[in-house]
């Protein structure tokens, strides 16, 4: 006798085999609409995507009117369709042909800027889609503030309507008075049939009041929300390379991984093809890369491979699985586990068992209901080897991972905005009052040191951790949740730039990206000698290897940092652009801003916000005014090591910074670290074997011995000059000092010989002596002690270094507290998550940002640094 759920399944697979038949059927299908919505004219943006004028696809454009952003924001990877926007007073449809038997990507564009006469935070609205609500009460500016995000996407993936037309209506609400609608702009993409008829119910049960009810996903199943998708193992997908046109973006998984056990993550060395899969499910880089528990057993059979999600509550959702396995050639070699929320998915699950061949790309789809519990609702994915088979190797993979919300009974995608955070409101409140009490009102004045376009990001960065923290501590009935396209971790939201950045290079001629140059500001030479009073010698705050660094003021009191090319410097064109191409691209709480660059005749000059307090080094010995306490040491190194763990992880390739250094390590004026100095930084687009050959530079000292003897430059450089930084924060004495007795003379050396003897607190800081909790004292040594190993294989992350080293501040806070429990075979702290929850604070560091190749250019042997002044780039004149 059949079950309810057996019967409805069946139902389900028959109505979707039913469209996608159909579907194959019908005429071809007519060309995507791309409408650039606002603008009288369309254009073209910087992927070379042509976007045409929204007006003729108005059922009425009284209602409407087109507006321009006040200002663009750093994040923006394009002006177009961002600074543009249609704003609607009252109900507007939008009236598009659509071929009734397709199915549609329908993307809406939210950048919430200031616009003229209007005010973002009164905007709520609905919309509605061939008969899908989509967004109700929506507030982009809510839910970009709440995420962190400059601008937001939502992606639908709509069932054929069987109607030749698809109307799309904005509608204010009527909750607020003086409310708006407004978009910037519209994609409507045919795709082929994406969802077939092998998606598999998991937790359905019989009592639809546990589980969800179970008859809605017959009716609803065509129509779903984009709201995770992954290239698991693999790094930042762009639009651009996606499979059959569809522009999807891909993005890192990393940040979603729960904890510090993040497994291992490869590469195929082989051909990877179809193989009989449609080339419209993904892009073959999808099925290249994959995320493994690694080759120890002992440890595998100890953890899940998890990935955690927030959603909302009270839908059911489709998780998609991309597999490829291109090491195993036999069944039953790696067989695991699957599990979502809990629930087993399937026990046996075997790619090569289910292909029957080696690297041959398959999906497997999973639906499963979300109810309401207390708390955040959350959606986990775990994968674990399963042991009563006897597989040869007790390992997961994972090469790709996608989640759509399904509508539900009342065809209602729409979920809640996400809630700011009391953190977040009360950081506001606190930059209200102090904007009050200000000298000169000016919001970017009060908060100097934030991201390039705006101060807000900072802020709003520094609170997204306590927001995920606290995901897990707030009781039921929190309006919180996540349903925006871009990740959490997307580009930061800035919203108090007085800055019209340009967006163009201006002629430039040195060889820069156009989506670097676009997200960076030019300055005419005429602007540049206004805001240093023509390269006046009293605002020199510095002399490095690229020429003098000049204090500025910029848009009336926005201070800056200008480095001025020197004409004979050797460093010059190659630091210029390198520093255009790294910054111009990346925008981080913990990364200096690059606010934009000068190229005008024979001047090249490059503008940074200005900060306050320096280098970390200058506080921490040079005769200091300022006693940094132990956990502002501590604070900024956790600051400085958010900023490179993003540097190396998120972003498309790996950024290696290559001369990580206390004065490269710059405080703002609210003691906020930031990573400085890219000039001699490599992005590793090519690392198939692991690092980048080439000529070896940096500073003595806090040189890689490994990067030094082999020339091969990988991440793990970086760790271990990160490694001599710690020990630079806790002995206040420089890297290196040839005064010192022989033994003593490198500071690496020194500090293990006396932490391997046990004897480390002599040479610890005498201003710390008594105030550092044993137990923090000794989890930051181990830390520091690990990133100076000899090899870089045994050296361990930047990931795994922030973990610790917030762990380290929390025992001196809170000396009474849990410890880590140690798993066996493990050489760091994977526990303990209640604590600090390791996968929520790392994901507001990743971004979706593409980063090009960058060319080997002839470099020159590096010297030794001794510079400390106010800004990074301030070092030897003779170069490093």
């Amino acid at each position: 006798m059949h079950t309810n759920t057996d019967i409805l399944f069946s139902l389900t697979c028959l109505f979707v085999l039913f469209i996608s038949l159909h579907a194959a059927s019908s005429s071809p299908k007519p060309n995507p609409l791309i409408l650039n919505c606002g603008s009288s004219n369309g254009g073209t943006d910087t992927d070379g995507r042509k976007w045409e004028s929204d007006s003729k696809y108005l059922v009425s454009s009284d209602k409407s009117v087109m507006a321009k952003a006040d200002f663009q924001d750093p994040s923006l990877s394009s002006e177009i369709p961002y600074m543009n926007a249609r704003i609607f007073s009252a109900e507007t449809t939008y009236k598009f042909d659509v071929n009734s038997t397709s199915r549609y990507f329908l993307r809406l564009h939210f950048y919430p800027s200031s616009y003229p006469n209007f005010n973002i935070s009164n905007s709520y609205f609905s919309v509605m889609a061939g008969g899908v609500t989509l967004l109700n009460n929506f507030s982009a500016s809510t839910t970009c503030e709440a995420l962190s995000q400059a601008y937001v996407i939502k992606e639908y993936s709509l069932a054929s309507l069987n109607s030749d037309v698809l109307n799309v209506t904005f509608k204010p609400s009527d909750k607020y008075p003086g409310s708006f609608a407004f978009v910037n702009g519209i994609e409507v993409i045919p795709t082929p049939e994406l969802f077939d008829d092998d998606t598999e119910l998991v937790g359905f049960g019989l009592d639809a009041s546990s589980s969800g009810d179970a008859s809605t996903i017959q009716a609803s199943i065509a129509n779903m929300q984009t709201m995770y998708r992954l290239n698991v193992g693999g790094q930042y997908i762009p639009a651009t390379n996606d499979s059959a046109g569809l522009m999807r973006s891909w993005y890192d998984d990393s940040p979603y991984v729960y904890g510090a056990a993040t497994g291992v993550t490869s590469e195929a060395n082989m051909t990877v093809g179809y193989k009989g899969l449609s080339p419209s499910i993904a892009p073959l880089d999808v099925y290249k890369t994959m995320r493994s528990q690694g080759p120890d057993p002992n440890v595998n059979k100890n953890f899940n491979l998890t990935w955690v999600f927030q959603v909302d509550a009270n839908f059911t959702y489709l998780v998609r699985f991309h597999f490829c396995d291109y090491q195993i050639d036999k069944a039953n070699q790696r067989v695991f586990q699957i599990f979502i929320n809990n629930q087993t998915a399937i026990e046996t699950a075997d790619v090569y068992g289910w292909v029957g061949e080696k690297a041959a790309p398959m999906k497997k789809d999973y639906a499963i209901y979300v109810n309401e519990q207390p708390g955040d609702e959350e959606l986990w994915v775990a994968l674990h080897p399963s042991p009563d088979l006897l597989p040869e190797f007790y390992d997961v993979i994972l090469n790709g991972l996608e989640v759509f919300k399904i509508g539900d009974s009342k065809s209602n995608l729409a979920g809640p905005n996400p809630v700011v955070s009391d953190m977040m409101k009360k950081q506001e409140l606190a930059n209200q009052e102090a904007k009050a009490f200000a000298p000169k009102k000016s919001y970017t004045k009060e908060l100097i040191g934030g991201a390039a376009g705006g101060a807000a990001a900072f802020t709003l960065a520094a609170a997204i951790f306590f927001v995920a923290y606290n995901a897990k501590k707030r009781v039921g009935g929190s309006d919180s949740r996540t349903s925006s396209w871009l990740p959490i971790y997307g580009n930061s939201h800035t919203t108090a730039s007085k800055s019209t950045i340009s967006g163009k290079s201006h002629g430039s001629t040195t060889n820069i990206s156009s989506d670097a140059a676009c997200n960076c500001r030019y300055f005419s030479l005429a602007e540049i000698k206004h805001a240093t009073k023509n390269f006046d010698e009293s605002h020199v705050i510095g002399v490095g290897g690229f020429g003098k660094v000049y204090r500025g003021v910029i848009d009336g009191d926005t201070k800056v940092a200008v480095k001025r090319s020197n004409p004979s410097s050797e460093q010059g064109v190659n630091e210029f652009q390198t520093e255009i191409e790294m910054l111009g691209k990346l925008r981080h709480r913990h990364l200096v801003s690059l606010i934009g660059f000068c190229e005008e005749g024979n001047e090249m000059a490059l503008v940074y916000d200005y900060m306050g307090h320096g280098t970390m080094r200058e506080h921490l010995y040079k005769g200091n005014k300022i006693t940094l306490s132990w956990k502002q040491r501590l604070e900024i190194c956790i600051g400085a090591a958010r900023g490179l763990h993003y540097l190396h992880t998120g972003a498309k390739y790996t950024i290696i910074h290559r001369d990580v250094k206390t004065t490269n390590i710059l405080l703002d004026e609210k003691w906020v670290a930031k990573v400085s100095d890219f000039g001699l930084s490599k992005t590793g687009p090519n690392m198939n074997q692991g690092h980048v050959s080439t000529v070896v530079k940096g500073s003595f000292g806090y040189l890689d011995p490994e990067y030094f003897r082999r020339q091969q430059l990988t991440e793990k450089s970086d760790v271990y000059s990160f490694g001599v930084v710690l020990f630079e924060a806790l002995c206040a004495r420089p890297a290196l000092n040839p005064s010192l007795p022989k033994e003593q003379v490198s500071l690496a050396d020194w500090a293990l010989t006396c932490q391997r003897k046990g004897v480390l607190g002599d040479i610890v800081d005498p201003h710390l002596k008594g105030k550092i909790n044993p137990e923090c004292l000794k989890k930051f040594a181990e830390t520091a002690e690990k990133c100076l190993a000899d090899h870089g294989t045994d050296r361990p992350s930047m990931g795994d270094v922030l973990w610790n080293l917030e762990f380290a501040l929390q025992l001196q806070e809170n000396p009474d507290g849990p410890k880590p429990v140690s798993r066996g075979g493990e050489s760091m702290d994977y526990d303990n998550f209640e604590q600090i929850d390791h996968n929520s604070f790392l994901a507001m560091h990743r971004s979706t940002l593409s980063l090009g190749s960058e060319q080997d250019t002839t470099e020159q042997q590096s010297t030794d640094d001794n510079g400390n002044d106010i800004f990074s780039q301030i070092v030897n004149p003779k170069g490093r």
